[in-house]
């Protein structure tokens, strides 16, 4: 049994029918991480490397716009990796003094 979702594309307002695994094959090139922070100066997400508008309009963007972004999130990554960190380990140091036993 097929089941069909139907999308409203918001630029066109042309209704389309999608099987539901085509959706789901869709969502697997999301190169989100679930670490969702961004850097304030380069404007990048620390998990993805993505910019706020890559993520915003990541689902309606077209393969090959996608496919562009992909390719460059690798030489985003690195300084990303290395802030985050930093960032972890000035968190996790305890400024405070344990209470004498």
């Amino acid at each position: 049994m097929d089941y069909f979702n139907v999308n409203l594309c918001p630029k066109d307002n042309i209704m389309t029918e999608k099987k539901t695994e085509e959706l789901l094959i869709e969502d697997q090139d999301n190169p989100c991480k679930l670490i969702c922070s961004m850097e304030k100066e380069s404007g990048f997400c620390f998990g993805c490397g993505r910019t706020q508008d890559e993520i915003s309009y990541w689902s309606e963007m077209p393969y090959d716009k996608k496919q562009n972004i992909l390719s460059i999130l690798p030489s985003r990554m690195p300084p990303l990796i290395k802030l985050r960190a930093e960032r972890r380990a000035k968190r996790r140091v305890n400024k405070r003094k344990k209470p004498p036993i």
